[in-house]
């Protein structure tokens, strides 16, 4: 069973920086493609970024490009995203995912497993 669990999220000021994390448990992050989504309030879900090690693939939505980075630790079995130069239109639910292929995470497509989010808000 794939489990997965974010933390770090929280309050920031605009301009700010955060980073949240993806802890897998009952199974080797390292073999699969991790992403992550974002749900704003009253919005669709939104596939932001992604990390593929089989082909080296990292993806990024050009909402967060140049911004976020997405990493990953093999020894804490544990993926993290970056978060700088926060803007309040970032303030959202993060929801980090196990899925088949980084175009299935760009084109918001059906993703294997989903951890249960971490709220970010952007306000001064």
């Amino acid at each position: 069973q794939l489990q997965l669990v974010e933390s770090g999220g929280g309050l920031v000021q605009p301009g700010g920086s955060l980073r949240v994390s993806c802890a897998a448990s009952g199974f080797t992050l390292d073999y699969y493609v991790i992403g992550w989504f974002r749900q704003a309030p009253g919005k669709e879900r939104e596939g932001i970024s992604c990390i593929s090690s089989s082909d080296g693939t990292i993806y990024y939505a050009d909402s967060v490009k140049g911004r976020f980075t997405i990493s990953r630790d093999n020894a804490k079995n544990t993926v993290y995203l970056q978060m700088n130069s926060l803007k309040p239109e970032d303030t959202a639910l993060y929801y980090c995912v196990v899925g088949p292929d980084c175009t299935a995470v760009a084109d918001h497509g059906a993703m294997d497993a989903w951890g249960q989010g971490t709220l970010v808000t952007v306000s001064s």
